[in-house]
């Protein structure tokens, strides 16, 4: 996603995600430096349009200032890279007692 975008790109934007219907798209946010309300807005325009077709966005490369701006109005996004919530991190696995039952 480049630092800045216009309203026509936002709509190009959304429509691209709406057509993944079902996946996790990856959004590319690195160039964002300096994020403001617009950056939170066309990632909460691209959530919703994935959401809607039963997707999700997943950030790649976000900064502090980003990942902050996001907490504080509490835009709950993927990170490429984190666990998601429910999920065991990568080589964590579950141990199993002798005579649990099956789940």
């Amino acid at each position: 996603m480049p630092a800045s975008v216009g309203r026509e790109r936002v709509v190009e934007l959304c429509a691209r995600v709406e057509g993944e219907r079902g996946r996790v798209v990856v959004c590319d946010v690195g160039a964002v430096e300096e994020p403001g309300l617009g950056v939170v807005e066309v990632l909460a325009r691209m959530e919703l349009a994935a959401r809607r077709r039963g997707g999700r966005i997943r950030l790649r490369g976000p900064g502090a200032a980003l990942l902050a701006l996001l907490d504080f109005v509490g835009l709950r996004l993927q990170v490429e890279g984190e666990v998601e919530e429910g999920e065991p991190a990568l080589g964590v696995e579950e141990a199993v007692e002798t005579g649990d039952p099956a789940p």
